[in-house]
């Protein structure tokens, strides 16, 4: 259950940002992973170097604020810094041991959703039933 519940954890997160409308939704989804890039500002571990990950973090989510990519990208940068912390011992939550692997596990799922341009179930539902799509 330990590495399944990061990916229901991320389904669970994509959906309920679903809700939120467009270009709202894109902009929103850029704060979050600005504040995931700062997640461990305060014991992560890895001293100063802590601040350039945040400044990478911060601009990448800048940049996301137009662009679903370039905040896929956050994610999947927020993940190699998950692992990091993770191997190095120093977890988000620290009274609890597994949250930086978790969170690793999680992003990429948040990741994905963002490459697909962070659509809603209603839209992606829709594009399966559109009349005229060839079906396989």
């Amino acid at each position: 259950m330990i590495y399944v519940s990061p990916i229901i954890v991320g389904i669970v997160y994509c959906l309920v940002m679903s809700l939120i409308k467009e270009p709202h939704r894109r902009r929103f989804n850029a704060i979050m992973v600005a504040g995931a890039g700062a997640a461990y500002l305060s014991g992560g571990g890895f001293g100063p170097w802590e601040l350039p990950f945040v400044a990478l973090t911060a601009y990448v989510a800048y940049r996301g604020l137009e662009s679903w990519t370039f905040i896929g990208i956050g994610w999947l940068l927020h993940t190699v810094w998950d692992v990091a912390h993770w191997l190095k011992g120093n977890p988000i939550l620290p009274f609890a041991h597994n949250t930086s692997m978790a969170c690793a596990i999680c992003d990429p799922v948040i990741a994905l959703w963002c490459f697909r341009g962070g659509p809603s179930p209603v839209a992606l539902v829709g594009r399966w039933f559109r009349p005229g799509r060839a079906h396989s």
